[in-house]
């Protein structure tokens, strides 16, 4: 099972906060195990300008203003701009299953802040990452919900509403779901 470029979406059992009602972008999946970055949960005392003045980026003009989100627990002060494929840092961008880019350098922040770079982006903060078997585990145990990752629901703004969004793109009705799993 390859889940690159798909959505896991936790369970209302989630037992770690940390993970309560996440919608993760798998953005690498192999035997060696996988990385996935949040999509829907904001870091409200961190603006993109205020990033941007932290790392000494100036801005030319008006610039642009892309959401800062907390992508994980591993590795908080690492950013990763998750983006259109209308940009390329070359090597430094990793391509997300055709359909997204993942650029973790400087220079995606400085285009940016120049008012150029992708069409669309994030920015995240941390990741998620699981060792091998890890994640496959936890789907078996029910911890995880898989689905294809629409660019509407990844780049859209309206963050608190993305979990039930996912959940009802995969035809689930969230009100369905029971906060206790188990197995059939």
């Amino acid at each position: 099972m390859d889940l690159t470029g798909k959505l896991i979406v936790a369970m209302p059992a989630m037992g770690d906060p940390r993970f309560e009602r996440a919608v993760i972008l798998v953005c690498a999946h192999s035997a060696e195990g996988a990385m996935g970055l949040i999509v829907n949960k904001p870091l409200p005392d961190l603006s993109f300008s205020d990033l941007l003045t932290q790392l000494k980026i100036p801005r030319a003009g008006a610039g642009r203003e892309i959401r800062v989100l907390f992508g994980g627990p591993v590795e908080r002060g690492r950013g990763f701009v998750l983006h259109s494929t209308d940009y390329s840092g070359g090597l430094a961008t990793t391509v997300v299953a055709g359909c997204y880019g993942m650029t973790a350098t400087l220079d995606v922040l400085e285009a940016l802040a120049k008012g150029r770079g992708p069409t669309q982006a994030i920015l995240a903060l941390g990741y998620s990452g699981w060792g091998p078997g890890q994640l496959e585990a936890e789907i078996a145990r029910n911890d995880w919900l898989t689905g294809e990752a629409s660019e509407g629901l990844v780049f859209g703004t309206e963050d608190p509403r993305k979990w039930a969004k996912a959940l009802h793109e995969m035809g689930i009705d969230p009100v369905s779901l029971s906060p206790i799993s188990g197995r059939a």
